[in-house]
């Protein structure tokens, strides 16, 4: 044969092709309990499934949190995290995570820290619907969570709310 396809071949594969487009996707299942919260899950509840009964103390001594007290524009507001901590193996943060209390998902960020880190910072993005308050959680390598709040007013929403 010389490479060309035949007739039967291609029918074949044209049966094969039609049958695949007709075929749904399978939707992934989601590892964790992260991503299973429901959508409409209140910060009290969110955050009492991360910690998981474990401690949560007042951080604000050792959270520090920059974001903009107005945001022009939900879509879109800076934030940067800094919790004071010597990122050693017996001591370190663990995780950071931001909820944002008025969001319809109130977890934004979780972010994996090690002590070869070297530092417990983060910056990024959050998009918020409302304005309220944004709360940082630090998961310390000890189990217990530091917490610390910040408010922040919106005046355009950057997410359905």
């Amino acid at each position: 044969m010389n490479g060309a396809l035949t007739r039967r071949a291609w029918l074949t594969l044209a049966a094969l092709g039609a049958a695949g487009a007709g075929a749904r996707p399978t939707t992934a299942r989601a590892q964790g309990h992260l991503a299973n919260l429901a959508p409409e899950e209140p910060i009290a509840a969110t955050v009492l499934r991360l910690a998981g009964g474990r401690p949560v103390k007042d951080g604000a001594a050792l959270i520090r949190i920059e974001m903009p007290l107005i945001a022009e524009d939900g879509a879109s507001v800076p934030i940067a995290v800094d919790v004071q901590s010597p990122m050693t193996p017996e001591s370190h943060v663990k995780a950071i995570y931001i909820l944002a209390e008025k969001n319809p998902r109130p977890l934004n960020v979780k972010v994996s820290l090690t002590p070869a880190a070297g530092q417990a910072s983060m910056t990024t993005n959050l998009r918020l619907a409302d304005s309220g308050a944004v709360r940082v959680l630090a998961e310390m390598s000890d189990g217990t969570f530091l917490t610390a709040a910040r408010d922040v007013r919106v005046t355009v929403a950057g997410c359905a709310a």
